[in-house]
């Protein structure tokens, strides 16, 4: 199994979870975070005054998956989140070692 954390712009949200439903994933964990990336933020006017807006905000959605369909759930993500601008986010794949369900003690891709 593994873990997908993708960081992408917020208003991507809903095409991503429409997009990762159409595939089959009952669950996801979404969290609104901030952060920047190479563009270190950028800058914005204010009442007459300039200043650094440092992080933006970004949505974090985060999936646990079967090994069989990573590739599938990446590609879809990748496909409606990206505008082609700076700031589209990154998409990490990390081994997922156990994964059990609280209320009925199942074990594995069951527990999914």
């Amino acid at each position: 199994m593994k873990m997908i954390t993708a960081i992408i712009k917020p208003f991507k949200l809903d095409d991503v979870r429409e997009a990762v439903a159409d595939i089959g994933i009952q669950g996801i964990t979404v969290t609104e975070v901030k952060g920047f990336g190479r563009q270190r933020g950028h800058t914005e006017l204010y009442r007459g005054a300039e200043y650094v807006v440092d992080f933006l905000p970004k949505a974090k959605v985060e999936l646990a998956v079967s090994d069989d369909i990573v590739e599938q759930v990446v590609e879809a993500i990748g496909n409606v989140a990206r505008t082609g601008k700076i700031g589209d986010g990154k998409i990490f794949v990390t081994n997922l070692e156990q994964v059990v369900r609280i209320r009925t003690g199942e074990t594995g891709s069951e527990a999914v």
